[in-house]
């Protein structure tokens, strides 16, 4: 099973904090790797149509973010800057399709 995950959280993807799941906007899921790949070329091709700057590791994750966007931290009593990710999966475990 392959999987493309999209989250939005004051972090980039690849910490995958305590409770990280509950960022998720959007999961697809695939049985063939050919499909994923395919679905991931077009979230990302839409990220970076939409976002400044990103950044990538491991070829499983990805962050997108514009300087603009944040959201305001009452404990931290600051602007936090917020991450748009991408996170690919293999059964279950964060992982390249290729």
């Amino acid at each position: 099973m392959y999987e493309i995950i999209y989250m939005r959280a004051d972090y980039e993807p690849w910490w995958q904090f305590d409770g990280w799941e509950e960022e998720i906007v959007e999961r697809w899921s695939f049985a063939e790797a050919d499909q994923a790949i395919e679905k991931l070329e077009d979230v990302l091709c839409g990220m970076r149509g939409e976002h400044a700057n990103e950044a990538e590791r491991d070829g499983r994750f990805w962050a997108f973010w514009s300087k603009k966007e944040v959201c305001f931290c009452e404990h931290c009593d600051e602007d936090l800057q917020l991450y748009h990710g991408v996170i690919t999966m293999k059964d279950g475990q964060p992982s390249p399709f290729s």
